[in-house]
């Protein structure tokens, strides 16, 4: 489907459904594993890798810089000197576009970076210059963002930064990610606002440590140090991606019935952990079986006040779900989501208002009182979780139309495909 095309979003209704689903890997984990895996001292192999656009693009960045990767079902990663001159794509994908720049630092040569219109808004500047403060020179016109070429010289000093991350964790990741290889490692402190996405940052230090680095963090006073040193290939099995998984669990809330996601891991650092409990709050039953984590709906969705800073991207499915509640619901301290694929907080609340919802936006938060939803088309703006919230509301709103589906191969193959065999 292209992008102005109309996906007609089943509708179920009421109807149990009894049934289990595979969601594919990690997006966050299989790009943090290829950028760990480039500079390593021998080949890894990555197991159930996702395959989507960010995680292509990923590749196709790290490939364009020298780096072999070979596989479908599971990708082995020959680490190699990155070299230039070599042109990035990073689509609208934030772990491209914030990760590959401090890995492009240590090739020789000039590593130019462009991507979708979006991309050139997102925030990038932290990353920039930071990198500048550490000698390395970049062409970006003064306007520190997107397009921009690095003139790599082979090494990046390292040393101690100051770094704001407040508008995004992965400012700070993309910086430790690369720090074993920097000649004196990194200390890194954050200054400035309230650190969102805490899991994601505690994502990459355990990585980090999986590859063999060594890694001190003070949480108090907000300082991450990575000790110079190598990294070692290794056997990897990407986990299923909790985010992802929160649509398909929404099924059985919203419709009845129970979803089975498999393979749901019993300790992980992915922020979708905590749908667990989100979804219990909001009256669903939640359970370890040995089959993976099942879900089964109650007689009615919750409303939930909750602040979602740490947990942001679980916003637009936890806002649909609030849409079709028996009470309001108040999501909190999720001002950062503005910055994502698009200005989520606007989004949702322009697109649930739009079929007859009630969503008040303030600067970080949204206040959803459910309403009866009619017909429509739900706008996606290019984000792959605007697309799978309007799929949800469309399992028992008649005739919704969701605009350019096709974004979510951001982080699933087929999503229409997957979503259709649940719930057809």
């Amino acid at each position: 489907m292209t992008a102005h095309e109309l996906w007609s979003a089943p509708f179920r209704g009421r109807k149990p459904v009894i049934s289990r689903v595979t969601i594919p890997g990690s997006k966050s984990v299989t790009n943090r594993a290829l950028i760990l895996a480039a500079q390593a001292n021998s080949p890894s192999t990555l197991r159930r890798p996702l395959v989507s656009r960010d995680s292509e693009l990923m590749s196709a960045g790290l490939q364009a810089m020298g780096i072999s990767i070979t596989g479908k079902d599971e990708w082995v990663v020959n680490p190699a000197a990155l070299r230039g001159p070599a042109r990035v794509d990073v689509g609208n994908a934030g772990t491209v576009m914030r990760f590959l720049p401090p890995l492009a630092a240590l090739a020789q040569g000039d590593i130019s970076f462009d991507g979708d219109s979006r991309s050139y808004e997102r925030p990038l500047g932290p990353v920039i210059k930071a990198l500048e403060e550490l000698g390395i020179e970049i062409e970006h016109e003064g306007r520190y963002s997107l397009p921009m070429v690095i003139k790599a010289k082979g090494s990046i000093p390292g040393g101690e930064l100051i770094i704001d991350a407040s508008a995004s964790s992965q400012f700070l990741s993309a910086l430790l990610l690369v720090a074993p290889s920097m000649k004196n490692g990194i200390t890194a402190r954050h200054r400035g606002g309230s650190l969102p996405s805490m899991p994601h940052i505690d994502m990459t230090v355990q990585m980090l440590r999986d590859f063999g680095a060594v890694v001190h963090v003070d949480k108090e006073e907000q300082s991450w140090k990575v000790e110079p040193g190598v990294l070692h290939g290794q056997d990897f099995v990407i986990e299923p991606d909790l985010s992802n998984a929160a649509p398909f669990m929404s099924i059985a809330m919203v419709c009845g019935g129970s979803i089975t996601i498999a393979d749901w891991p019993k300790s992980t650092t992915q922020p979708g952990d905590q749908l667990r409990d989100i979804f219990t709050q909001m009256g669903a039953q939640v359970n370890f079986t040995s089959d993976g984590l099942t879900l089964t709906g109650g007689n009615s969705i919750h409303g939930i006040d909750i602040d979602l800073h740490d947990f942001g991207e679980l916003t637009p499915s936890i806002a649909a779900l609030a849409a079709l509640a028996d009470s309001p619901s108040h999501l909190r301290g999720i001002g950062h989501l503005r910055l994502h694929e698009t200005d989520r907080l606007a989004a949702l609340t322009r697109e649930i208002n739009s079929l007859g919802g009630n969503v008040v936006e303030d600067e970080t938060a949204l206040h959803i009182t459910p309403a009866t939803l009619h017909s429509g088309t739900f706008h996606t703006y290019e984000d792959h979780r605007l697309a799978t919230a309007g799929a949800v509301i469309g399992l028992v709103v008649p005739d919704i139309l969701v605009e350019n589906i096709a974004t979510t191969r951001k982080t699933l193959t087929d999503f229409p495909g997957l979503w259709n065999s649940l719930v057809l």
